[in-house]
């Protein structure tokens, strides 16, 4: 199954090149308008629950073509978002042998074994429709392609042999990377540098995340191409290590690394980022409004 979020946070459920709208099995969720919030994702949380109202839902509703549909992240609030830096062999070389993408910084130039995980703002999750604006268009913004995957129910100290019974679904991750000396959280961390989607996908369509072709091309030009058979950690094994150091919740989104062939996007590129038995998302590269207004005021 195939579950989206789109329009003004309509839930989706996707058959081919259309949405049929089943936003009425949000119903059954339980009202959460007391303070404190919960700190993880309530629609992920019952998300089996919600997929099985959408499937009785989806044959009484109206298909919408998937292209004129603004589609949003497909996790509404994520209490963290983990992601694994230089968890491809190529990509941790490539990083090593440029000193524009490793800056001198030390921690760059480590194995993923020796550095461990770093977050990600949950501010910085955008869906493919909503968009990527470059916050420091005047440094090098980079482009990232991962495999994405949810945390589908609360764990801690998951061994590798169950991690895969934890996850909700899978999608794409766009981890954007502005370059420079700061803390790697900090780099990756604007708003809309996190995009997530074009729709979640369950697990039972995709039994084996290690086997998965993964692409990304900007203006129709091929710049990252690999599989995630060649990832140094993979996703039962980056469950295990996240969840050895933190409690992982319903929501909490997972960007597993991205291959060889990083670059530079710019205001105006069209990006195509690919992910096998997941499919492929559209997204269009702006300048931040506070980037532009900074331009702005630099020419006048």
């Amino acid at each position: 199954m195939r579950l989206c979020r789109f329009g003004e946070d309509r839930l989706g459920l996707v058959e081919g090149a259309m949405v049929r709208d089943v936003t009425a099995a949000l119903e059954i969720l339980p009202c959460c308008h007391q303070y404190p919030l919960p700190n993880y994702d309530i629609l992920i949380a019952h998300l089996g629950t919600v997929a099985e109202r959408a499937g009785a839902l989806a044959p009484h509703a109206a298909p919408l073509p998937l292209e004129n549909i603004r589609l949003l992240s497909p996790v509404a609030n994520p209490g963290k978002i983990v992601a694994a830096p230089v968890n491809y062999k190529k990509h941790a070389q490539e990083v090593r042998d440029n000193p524009a993408l490793h800056n001198n910084n030390p921690a760059l130039l480590q194995s993923i074994n020796t550095i461990g995980l770093f977050l990600k703002a949950t501010s910085s999750l955008v869906g493919a429709g909503e968009g990527i604006h470059l916050w420091k268009p005047d440094r090098r913004n980079d482009h990232e392609v991962e495999l994405a995957f949810v945390i589908g129910r609360t764990g801690n100290n998951i061994p590798k042999s169950e991690a895969l019974d934890y996850i909700a679904g899978y999608a794409i991750g766009l981890d954007i990377t502005i370059r420079g000396t700061e803390d790697r959280s900090f780099r990756k961390s604007p708003d809309s540098y996190s995009v997530l989607g074009p729709w979640l996908v369950t697990p039972d369509e995709i039994p084996n995340p290690g086997e998965l072709e993964l692409s990304i091309s900007v203006n129709g030009e091929m710049r990252q191409k690999s599989n995630t058979n060649n990832m140094i950690l993979g996703v039962a094994e980056l469950i295990e290590f996240a969840s050895s150091f933190y409690t992982l919740h319903p929501g909490d989104i997972f960007m597993t690394g991205t291959p060889e062939g990083v670059s530079q996007i710019a205001a105006g590129d069209t990006i195509v980022a690919t992910v096998e038995k997941i499919g492929s998302m559209q997204v269009v590269v702006h300048l931040a409004q506070q980037a532009a207004v900074t331009a702005q005021q630099v020419s006048e």
